[in-house]
């Protein structure tokens, strides 16, 4: 599995502000419908409830949210860079900047824990997260994303 798999183009996006967590789960409910034909509100729900279970955000200004879905028949991801960091009470007390949402079918058993141990793997890179941080250009950031991997590979 590599991100590109998990990734498109139009699912990374910049965004210059968002006023708080709760907001953010609402954005990235927006973007799953836009890019991968999700139900926003079902999604929202879905992400909600898992941050019941304990907060996705894992510190270094990560958050990788993430939750089933009925609607999709294989695991797919969403990646925002926000301009201006928000509380996502992670782990840390660091407020997050970079957030790699998934989205996996109900079913998907190891699939998603196989995606979410890269996103996760892949975003524990400080160099990486430099690099993001420092390009707030959607293209670029597909790109930084998409090839991470293969660097890491070689």
């Amino acid at each position: 599995m590599e991100l590109f798999n998990l990734l498109k183009p139009e699912a990374v996006r910049v965004i210059s502000a968002v006023s708080s967590k709760k907001r953010l789960l609402h954005t990235i409910g927006e973007m799953a419908q836009s890019v991968h034909g999700l139900d926003a509100s079902k999604t929202v729900a879905a992400l909600q409830e898992r941050e019941t279970l304990g907060p996705t955000g894992v510190g270094s200004g990560v958050a990788l949210p993430h939750a089933r879905s009925s609607e999709i028949d294989k695991v797919v991801g969403a990646f925002i860079l926000l301009e201006k960091p928000v509380d996502f009470e992670s782990v840390d007390q660091q407020p997050v900047d970079l957030i790699f949402a998934l989205f996996a079918p109900e079913t998907a058993g190891v699939e998603h824990l196989k995606a979410l141990a890269l996103v996760s793997r892949t975003l524990r890179d400080a160099v990486l997260r430099s690099k993001l941080r420092a390009n707030p250009d959607s293209s670029t950031l597909f790109t930084i994303l998409t090839e991470a991997q293969n660097v890491q590979a070689a």
